[in-house]
């Protein structure tokens, strides 16, 4: 039984020391796989066996593919931790540092790959995306004037996303040799106004 098997894998000797170090073991090795092979690419097993641990503990922690896949991008990249750290400290210059976080996200060696690999799969893999956005939405969205369903942080993300896809992927000349600081200046009242959409009356 299915049961057996987790349980069974456990008390392996194979897995790591602790609930927290097995679980941050597979988010790495995933982290790894996904940014290396793309959603489609990498595999439950493949990630296990860079992990250490038997494939059944992932189905345990995190379900399934989809699920880790988001799970990975949350809590091993800076997506979240940058861009919640900007919504959670309201201000006038909110618009510009969001910006500045998130361009940063896509200068960033480190995060440049799991990006690509979000594009990635937002056009071969909708039931990982579907995952992605939930819980991007949760961590992230949510923290922003009017919570997740106001149409201000909608639009400020598509602001985002259309900006860093025009500078950093098709690189509009324009746009990509654009200095940040000026592109800074031009987008920030954009993004404080979609923002303030979610603002409750004073």
């Amino acid at each position: 039984m299915a049961g057996d098997r987790v349980a069974r894998a456990v008390r392996s000797a194979g897995r790591r020391p602790g609930v927290s170090g097995t679980r941050e073991a597979i988010l790495a090795a995933a982290l790894r796989a996904f940014a290396t092979s793309g959603f489609r690419g990498a595999s439950l097993r493949a990630i296990a066996n860079d992990a250490g641990v038997d494939p059944a503990l992932i189905r345990h922690y995190f379900g399934d593919k989809a699920s880790l896949f988001a799970q990975a991008v949350a809590d091993g990249s800076g997506i979240v931790a940058r861009m919640s750290a900007v919504l959670d400290q309201r201000g006038p210059d909110q618009g510009r540092r969001a910006i500045d976080a998130y361009l940063g996200l896509w200068e960033d060696p480190d995060n440049l790959a799991v990006i690509r690999a979000m594009i990635g799969t937002a056009m071969t893999a909708p039931e990982a995306l579907e995952s992605l956005r939930g819980v991007l939405l949760a961590r992230v969205a949510s923290r922003a004037p009017g919570g997740a369903d106001s149409p201000g942080v909608a639009l400020a993300a598509s602001q985002l996303l259309g900006l860093a896809f025009a500078r950093y992927v098709i690189q509009i000349p324009s746009v990509a040799a654009m200095p940040r600081d000026e592109l800074l200046d031009l987008v920030a009242p954009t993004i404080d106004r979609y923002l303030a959409l979610g603002e409750a009356p004073a």
